[in-house]
């Protein structure tokens, strides 16, 4: 059995992400062994909790995942491991309409492991307030337990006692009490958080939230709350595109899901790291590149630039399969246009042009259907804009969480394929 807690909370912004690496970076420190996971299409939180556990860690998507691969990534996660902390994404009960059990919202997890709830609770601006909060979350879902209670963004003892006697006298217990400070939050950008990667003091970060968590949350407490995970099976995962993939990866390129990259090389797939922004073309013996998700649109002119790495791409693309998700496809585009309005020749692999300069957030899940009608879901998340279709064939129709059809997408030229289409996992047979 595994210590487990899902780390949630009302909506985004509470302290969830601050929370969870302070949890996990103590305890480290204590020795324990710990894993952890992110509820829902996240790149950028798994990172960050890698570096404070020391181990990779892993998505669960309860709506883009069948239930037997998220069972599986459940108990890998689990296996081995004296405690695992689940990171809830936006607030815990927020999801898409559809069958019980597969809303892509947290509460599902919980719900399916028995896990229980450590809620995270932004009182500032309130004080007894946050029972009431409180008793709606206890009372919303009988299958979701509330096990306890952090208090964040305290103003003081008097502001802590006010909350969370209230909040104690629902039979709940107060977990962790976190005074206001702002040195304790990580810097973002438009797509979440600055990466970890490029995150210069992400250890002494790492190192304050630690000691953040010793002083102010009951880490004893949160090492008795065991379940048992049942072991799933690892179907339905993204498919290796070859055998020896090139995978771009700096910091133009850094969105790559962690149980994909484990899935082929379970498969016997080689992973080959390149990096275009360092002008490296993809490796000659590879058989197939990838280019994932990412900030290109940062990085434009430098990938302009990069005339090795462009003009080594477009041979690899004579003969063999490259693919873009989102970042990478607007780079296998003919330009993007940056935030200025400044626009940069791109590898011209696809007809399309992108442009960062007419913003528009494109959000959500969705399903896309191949030419050879396989069916998989993912999810779309950028602030890019088409000012070009091109003249590809599609690469793929897309419907979003409801089934609505959104219509083709993306584009297919030769052996280059690319959408703004992140996959997660192929549709169960």
């Amino acid at each position: 059995m595994t210590a487990a807690w899902l780390v949630a909370a009302p909506r985004s912004g509470s302290g969830k992400t601050t929370v969870t690496l302070g949890i996990v970076a103590a305890l480290r420190r204590r020795g324990v062994i710990i894993r952890t996971a992110k509820s829902g299409p996240d790149y950028i939180d798994p990172a960050f909790h890698a570096a404070a556990s020391g181990a990779p860690g892993t998505n669960l998507d309860t709506w883009a995942m069948p239930p037997a691969l998220l069972d599986h990534l459940a108990h890998q996660a689990a296996t081995g491991a004296q405690a695992l902390i689940v990171e809830s994404a936006m607030g815990l009960f927020d999801g898409v309409d559809g069958p019980p059990g597969r809303s892509g919202s947290s509460a599902d997890l919980a719900a399916r492991y028995g896990m229980q709830v450590l809620l995270v609770l932004d009182i500032s601006g309130q004080a007894q307030t946050a029972a009431a909060v409180t008793r709606g979350f206890m009372l919303h879902d009988p299958a979701v337990r509330i096990g306890g209670v952090i208090l964040n963004r305290v103003a003081s003892d008097r502001h802590r006692r006010m909350a969370g006697s209230a909040i104690e006298r629902l039979g709940l217990p107060i977990l962790g009490a976190i005074p206001r400070d702002d040195a304790l939050r990580l810097p973002e950008r438009h797509l979440g958080l600055v990466p970890a990667s490029e995150h210069a003091g992400l250890s002494n970060h790492l190192d304050r939230l630690a000691a953040m968590a010793e002083a102010h949350i009951d880490l004893d407490a949160l090492l008795t709350a065991a379940i048992t995970i049942p072991p799933g099976t690892a179907v339905a995962e993204i498919k290796p595109p070859g055998q020896r993939i090139a995978l771009a990866q700096d910091a133009a390129f850094t969105f790559v899901y962690p149980h994909v990259l484990a899935a082929w090389r379970a498969a016997g797939a080689e992973i080959l790291p390149f990096s275009p922004l360092a002008d490296d073309p993809p490796p000659a013996d590879a058989d197939a590149a990838w280019l994932p998700g990412g900030y290109p649109e940062l990085h434009a002119g430098q990938l302009a630039a990069a005339l090795r790495f462009r003009s080594g791409l477009q041979r690899f693309a004579e003969t063999r399969p490259v693919h873009g998700e989102c970042g990478g496809y607007m780079a296998l585009g003919a330009g993007l246009t940056d935030a200025e309005g400044v626009h940069h020749a791109m590898t011209g692999l696809l007809s399309h042009s992108t442009s960062f300069a007419k913003r528009k957030l494109h959000l959500g899940y969705r399903e896309a259907t191949l030419p050879d009608a396989t069916r998989i879901r993912g999810h779309e998340f950028h602030y890019a804009t088409i000012t070009d279709p091109g003249i590809d064939a599609p690469y793929a129709t897309l419907r979003d969480a409801a089934g609505a059809e959104l219509g083709p997408a993306g584009g297919r030229r030769g052996f280059v394929t690319g959408s703004f289409f992140h996959a997660i996992a192929r549709e169960a047979s």
